[in-house]
């Protein structure tokens, strides 16, 4: 999930004919950031759908589809130790194994 929202999935570095100038550019999924020598971070959403490449709007469904799945078999994971016939002495046990 973290990874998802990290706008650090390209990093171009930008030093030009002065160090003192120098940035540089994160592109996520959602935003793309600069960052200048001096410290500052500017960071712009991604305005238009449209407007990226095809490579990016298929990541951009891969990783919240897997998101989403997961968060799915967590839920049926979960639900699915209550019929485990292992450990069913000991619900608290149980209960434990399904956390870890």
């Amino acid at each position: 999930i973290v990874s998802t929202a990290l706008p650090q999935w390209k990093i171009y570095s930008y030093a030009g004919d002065n160090i003192v100038t120098a940035q540089a550019i994160y592109e996520g999924l959602w935003m793309s950031c600069v960052s200048q020598s001096t410290g500052q971070i500017q960071c712009k959403v991604f305005d238009s759908l449209l407007n990226l490449n095809s490579t990016l709007q298929a990541t951009r469904a891969l990783m919240v589809i897997g998101i989403l799945l997961g968060l799915i078999a967590i839920f049926v994971a979960t639900v699915g130790m209550k019929c485990m016939k292992c450990m069913e002495d000991d619900e608290v046990q149980k209960m434990r194994m399904a956390v870890i």
